[in-house]
């Protein structure tokens, strides 16, 4: 194994970052003492009307009962990032953005917010479900197997901003909003629009560092009073690596291919996959008459992407001289296509506000690859495969939603909501090219290999680099989910709010009945002084990937018992397959959540605003994969099944508890320094910790094999919760320092975050758990206003190329970061350096 060190110890601060943090303590000072006459021209965040978590009564951010962060597409654009997900993990504290380089796992990576990943955040456009992704999350700290919704399928120039609500909202959005809600709001504007083109690189990496991108918005009239505006985007980026040299002399060395004495021990090409994406959204409002509203809003998006693996060495198991004699870097490519389409109707009638909508969403994502082999094939293999696999998720959501305010003698209104909703999900995977996945049984023979090193042994099986399913890994499984809910609002005295909503949902398949239920309420000392608090209980539906969803996986995994890393031939088990039975698999049981808040706000001037909100969620039967089974004590059983008895197994399993508790401080600030500007101060720390409390015993299936012995994995032990608890690679705390500084025709934005060290398990031991160390990383971008049209913006991402500590488990032979740096909270890829022109019209 590779030779790690250790260090946990937090980096010093450069001299920008202390720089930074100073200001922005001086600028609170300064702050409260200042004229806020400017604050209008840049608008203040405070004073956006969010229409996120509370129904009815109109509410800004500053007098939200819950807690309730704003995000402006401007700064989503300012991040200098092209994904939106980590654009938001740059901007908000309790968001991290899992980080995966390798492979189809790197095309959709996941979003975890409040320690809690991707199943638990519902995602919302223009206040209605958005569908999710077919591809399921397999890394990046995240391997729960749920298929997260692809926040990267929406262009940015569509976005007007999004409203992120930190609390639980099960009871009032549906079962997978137990951590919280991002509600993406659409740009309405009916005239103008804006055209920008950009480009950027990466600092060090190999392959290709370019990432350009165009992108417009444009808004219309329709008629007198409707409007429709319109966004598309198109960006390429190129794929591209670093990774360290390969180390294993031994594997490579020229007594076993001579042709290894010059290989210039590159031995992967994970990173960055290439992307060729092409996206357009719009929002679209028709009045009809006083009392009703047409509008329909929608998106759609293909996209291309090229994702590396591990270099097939000349000498190994899966190289054919005759087709690739000095070995071959396998590629896998992606062909997707995004598709959602919302319609409605709102409007008022009889006193009662109500909204009819329906809504569709389609995610069809093909495998396939250009450079890759089947060596069990022999020679004669296909080199490349038009279809390996083909994943499909569907959703259709239709809602009634129904509001009035009622007089009851109190101070204010009592506010009454309810709806109904009925949602279709369906979920299918195809089976690819049978040359793709069958084991063609191809021994090596004399000539095959330079230096005849393998003369003999079976070649190995499989498309190389790519999950390739078969008829029996294909899978369709649907479901229809009914709902129905209440919420009410209401004052027992003016500066008193008290909110409570139930909710009631009926699943068509073994989810069953259920019903979640959630209490909040604020209290305004004064106008400088509030608190807030929620209580309620949630439920999460098995996701059909979970339920429905198997494959079999040529690539490298680290072995749990040994942490070395290797290849294996992986299998992901069908819950309900005779296989996963017979190793103690049972059907999956919906997930339980019971949750609690409380928070306090602060006002102590005009501009400035601190909230502190503290939380708490346990999820008791947490759905998870099994570790892998794997060795002597499961062989038996394996080939029974007609396998080779050498196979990796798992499955999803309800295998156990879980408590997340943390809390976020958020401060903002203005500060108008008069001929010299307006300087708005940002500050924000998140800190979060989530325990296991409970796992569930071994099967009696398992146990009765032995298999806690003879170098087998055991059903969930110590190494298979690399994904979750404090051993997750989830930073226990993150701070972000922020400032923008407007003046004139310049626009200043200088940020830097700090990520807590780490801690990855990857084995049953857990002296080898890998520690990685706190990391500062700073982001800047200056703007010029050329004219009232014209805009240039230069600006850095990781300014000064901060990367994770190289302590992981390394894999000497392929060199690859990704076990080097583990699954670090931030991408590893360095600095990257940008400039965009902007055409305002």
């Amino acid at each position: 194994m590779q030779q790690t060190t250790y260090n946990n110890k937090s980096p010093r601060l450069t001299a920008l970052q202390l720089a930074l943090a100073a200001a922005g303590l001086l600028g609170a000072g300064v702050a409260i003492a200042q004229s806020t006459a400017a604050q209008t021209s840049v608008g203040q965040v405070q004073d956006v009307v969010v229409t996120t978590g509370v129904r009815g009564e109109a509410r800004t951010v500053a007098d939200s009962p819950a807690p309730i962060d704003v995000i402006s597409g401007e700064q989503l654009i300012h991040t200098g990032r092209a994904e939106l997900g980590e654009a938001l993990a740059r901007l908000l504290p309790s968001f991290n953005f899992g980080t995966n380089q390798a492979g189809v796992n790197s095309v959709v990576r996941p979003v975890s917010n409040r320690g809690l990943g991707p199943a638990y955040t519902l995602v919302l456009v223009n206040g209605k479900r958005r569908h999710n992704s077919a591809l399921l999350t397999n890394g990046g700290g995240d391997t729960s197997g749920v298929n997260a919704i692809d926040l990267d399928t929406i262009p940015l120039s569509i976005i007007d901003h999004i409203e992120v609500l930190k609390d639980s909202a099960a009871a009032q959005y549906g079962s997978d909003a137990v951590a919280g809600v991002v509600n993406v709001i659409l740009k309405t504007g009916n005239h103008g629009g804006q055209l920008g083109v950009s480009y950027g690189e990466l600092k060090e990496v190999d392959g290709n560092p370019g990432n350009a991108k165009i992108e417009g918005n444009a808004g219309f009239r329709l008629g007198e009073d409707g409007f429709v505006n319109i966004g598309v985007a198109a960006r390429k980026r190129g794929q591209s690596w670093k990774n360290f040299p390969s180390t294993n002399l031994v594997a490579y060395s020229p007594a076993s291919n001579p042709k290894n004495a010059t290989w210039n021990r590159d031995g992967a090409h994970n990173g960055d996959p290439g992307i060729e994406a092409y996206d357009v959204g719009f929002n679209l409002e028709k009045p009809l008459d006083k009392d009703t509203t047409l509008y329909a809003f929608g998106t759609a998006g293909t996209r291309n992407t090229v994702a590396g693996n591990n270099f097939r060495r000349p000498n190994g198991l899966a190289t054919l001289a005759q087709v690739y004699p000095d070995g071959y870097f396998a590629i896998n490519n992606m062909s997707a296509f995004d598709f959602q389409l919302n319609a409605g109707a709102r409007g008022r009638t009889a006193g009662w506000n109500w909204d009819l909508s329906t809504g569709y969403g389609k995610n069809r994502a093909r495998q396939y690859s250009n450079l890759t082999l089947n060596p069990s094939l022999g020679p004669t293999s296909p080199t490349s495969f038009d279809n390996l696999a083909t994943y499909q998720f569907e959703q259709w959501t239709t809602n009634e939603d129904f509001t009035r305010a009622f007089d009851v003698g109190l101070k204010k209104p009592l506010q009454w909501s309810w709806g109904l909703e009925q949602r279709f999900e369906r979920f299918s995977t195809y089976a690819g090219d049978r040359l793709g996945y069958i084991n063609g049984g191809y021994i090596f023979q004399p000539g095959d290999q330079e230096g005849n090193p393998n003369v003999g042994r079976p070649a190995a099986v499989g498309a190389q680099a790519g999950v390739a399913l078969s008829p029996d890994d294909a899978t369709r499984v649907k479901r229809t989910v009914l709902a129905i809910y209440n919420d009410i609002g209401f004052y027992p005295v003016e500066q008193w709010f008290v909110g409570a909503a139930v909710r009631a949902e009926h699943y068509n398949d073994s989810a069953g009945n259920t019903a979640s239920g959630k209490l909040n309420t604020r209290y305004d000392f004064s106008p400088v002084v509030a608190i807030r608090g929620t209580a309620g209980s949630g439920f999460r539906a098995p996701s059909l990937t979970q339920i429905g969803y198997s494959q079999t996986d040529n690539r490298t995994n680290i072995n749990p018992v040994t942490g070395e890393v290797a290849p294996s031939l992986s299998k992901l088990l069908r819950n309900d397959s005779d296989l996963a039975r017979r190793f103690g698999a049972r059907d999956l049981d919906p997930e339980k959540s019971v949750n609690f808040g409380l928070g306090l706000v602060l006002k102590p001037a005009d501009n400035i605003n601190i909230t502190l909100d503290g939380y708490q969620v346990k999820v008791k039967d947490r759905i998870v994969r099994t570790g892998y089974m794997f060795g002597p004590a499961f062989a038996p059983t394996l080939r029974a099944a007609g396998l080779t008895g050498t196979e990796w197994v798992q499955y999803f399993a309800n295998a156990i508890d879980t408590r997340t508790r943390g809390a976020d401080l958020v401060t903002d600030l203005t500060s108008d320094y008069g001929s010299y500007g307006l300087v708005r101060w940002g500050a924000a720390v998140n800190w979060n910790r989530t325990k296991v409390q409970r796992i569930n015993a071994t099967p009696s299936e398992i146990s009765a094999l032995g298999a806690n012995t003879g170098g087998s994995s055991v059903w969930f032990g110590y190494s298979a919760g690399g994904g979750i608890g404090d051993l997750s690679a989830t930073p226990r705390t993150k701070i972000i320092l922020s400032a923008r500084w407007f003046a004139g025709d310049w626009e200043v934005n200088a940020q830097t975050t700090r990520f807590d060290s780490y801690t990855w398990q990857t084995t049953a031991n857990r002296a080898q758990d890998y520690h990685f160390g706190a990391k500062w990383l700073t982001d800047f971008d200056v703007s010029y206003a050329v004219s009232k049209s014209i805009k240039l913006v230069l600006g850095a991402a990781n300014v000064f190329d901060t990367k994770p500590d190289r302590n992981g488990p390394g894999d000497a032979n392929s060199g690859s970061s990704g076990f080097t740096y583990g699954p670090s909270p931030f991408a590893p890829s360095g600095a990257y350096y940008y400039g965009k022109v902007a055409y305002d019209f």
